[in-house]
């Protein structure tokens, strides 16, 4: 699955509403995570990382610029930051599964939805640019919003690459993808502006400095700043940067008093200077930190119920036989349980239902159990039959080898099928205590119930079948018959209680 990092930047810092009314928007258009916000009162600016698949991505960053536009005027914008617009910049960054060039195609893509559906001028940046001076931010920004407004106008090279060749309050907005980037920021113990200036000059590569370093002075209080983006941390390392700029400082007779990074930033980028600092020798390496070993083994294990549910669906819909119908059957249990649960925490406490309090406390300890033990059921229903393909693959070549393998495959079939048996039990124990609950809950609550009941038999019914195809394979003629048995007494006389108390509840609705 392709993996992408947007970080659109908006021009407010300081006005918390608005800031709270773009995620809003962001979220409401997209399911990408919302990693990280981070807002300068000085900066009068946010940076907003997003992570997701290039789609969910796109979807954000037009949903942040449309917000932005419709609640940010520039004419009234002042921070210490340079900006262009309401949402001024706007990077994609390839993260794994999709390359840069794809990334600056979503670039392209996203600037055409914006300028032709917004109004708003858009410039394409870093790998996205169209021509060789637009590849450096600073260079679009050039003269900023209040310059931009006339230069755009009539100076023919500052017409956009889309959109109207005039300013709207919401500016300009500049569209692009690059590689990771590292907003990173060192206070110096001074409040002359300008010796933070001087030691940015020296340090940029535009003036000669570090190659992956663009750098300016601010004045922020209570102390000057040297604000900088790393553009290439394994080319230029923090920890080479940070004490260039301590010796650099130190000539003017200052200190460091702080650092700060500016949004996220890679591990690497951090472990490369705790390298450096504590000069680990040669026999060092990096899987030696727990955490990252832990992760090591964590991501060779796939839950299905630790994914989005777009990624579960695509999953689902995938040509692999697994997750199947007996881990849907879990979760449509899980979810009736879930609904059950809900419907108790909306019962207690409330005006007119004392008469069923303690019926909804009991019944809620009973549900909140089931969603979890059912949400669990969904990888075990996957690894069952997993375990099933695997036994099948084991070697035949020998008479011992077929009858290792052969013995295995009935092993693994009888685990295929107990999984779901025990998925259809805990969905008659939901159908079971719904039916408990009825109509006596909050009356808001009815279709909820209803649903809930709907779920939990589609769990009971599926786990009910994936139990029976897996029947046939079993030579273990007493564990099928016992097995048949218990499937009987579970599904034979639930189906009219369940069709009985919809109807029920459908008339009071």
């Amino acid at each position: 699955m392709p993996l992408i990092e947007c970080v659109p930047n908006i021009s407010e810092g300081r006005n918390q509403e608005v800031i709270d009314a773009v995620i809003t928007a962001i979220k409401n258009a997209s399911d990408a995570d919302v990693l990280d916000v981070r807002s300068d009162a000085d900066h009068n600016r946010t940076v907003i990382t997003l992570v997701g698949e290039p789609q969910s991505c796109f979807n954000a960053a037009y949903a942040c610029i449309k917000s932005a536009s419709e609640l940010i005027d520039m004419d009234n914008h002042n921070g210490e930051h340079p900006r262009i617009g309401a949402t001024d910049v706007v990077p994609f960054v390839p993260i794994t599964g999709i390359t840069l060039e794809e990334c600056s195609t979503l670039a392209v893509d996203l600037a055409k939805k914006v300028s032709s559906e917004l109004g708003i001028p858009i410039y394409l940046y870093e790998a996205a640019a169209t021509r060789p001076d637009r590849e450096n931010l600073a260079n679009i920004r050039k003269g900023q919003y209040e310059g931009l407004k006339e230069a755009i106008e009539t100076d023919p090279e500052r017409k956009p690459d889309f959109g109207p060749s005039k300013l709207p309050k919401a500016g300009a907005t500049v569209i692009g993808a690059r590689e990771f980037l590292i907003a990173y920021n060192i206070y110096l113990n001074a409040t002359d502006v300008s010796l933070a200036k001087q030691i940015a000059l020296n340090i940029r590569h535009q003036n000669g400095g570090f190659r992956y370093v663009k750098a300016m002075g601010f004045d922020t209080k209570p102390f000057v700043q040297v604000s900088m983006n790393l553009t290439n941390y394994k080319g230029t390392p923090m920890h080479l940067v940070v004490e260039t700029v301590r010796n650099e400082a130190k000539r003017f007779g200052l200190v460091i008093t702080e650092t700060e990074v500016y949004g996220m930033i890679p591990n690497d980028a951090l472990l490369d200077a705790a390298e450096y600092h504590l000069q680990l020798n040669g026999l060092w390496q990096r899987n030696q930190i727990i955490e990252k070993k832990l992760e090591q083994i964590q991501s060779e294990i796939k839950e299905l119920v630790q994914l989005k549910l777009n990624a579960f669906l695509k999953e689902l819909a995938s040509d692999s036989a697994a997750p199947g119908g007996g881990s849907v059957a879990a979760l449509d249990g899980s979810l009736g349980a879930a609904l059950g649960a809900m419907v108790c925490r909306l019962t207690i406490g409330k005006k007119d239902y004392e008469n069923v309090q303690d019926l909804m406390e009991k019944s809620l300890i009973i549900f909140d159990k089931l969603y979890v033990d059912l949400a669990q059921a969904i990888d075990r229903d996957s690894n069952a039959f997993n375990g099933v393909m695997a036994a099948f693959k084991m070697p035949k070549s020998t008479d011992e080898e077929k009858a290792v393998r052969s013995a295995k495959i009935q092993e693994e079939y009888i685990v295929a099928a107990q999984v779901p048996l025990e998925t259809a039990k805990t969905c008659r124990i939901v159908i079971d205590q719904l039916l408990k609950i009825g109509a006596k809950g909050n009356q808001n609550t009815l279709s909820d119930i209803a649903v809930g009941l709907q779920n939990a038999y589609s769990g009971l019914l599926g786990a009910v079948m994936n139990v029976e195809i897996n029947l046939p394979s079993i030579k273990d003629t007493k564990f099928v018959e016992k097995t048949k048995k218990e499937l009987k007494s579970l599904i034979d006389p639930i189906k009219e209680k369940v069709d009985t108390q919809i109807i029920e509840i459908r008339k009071l609705l």
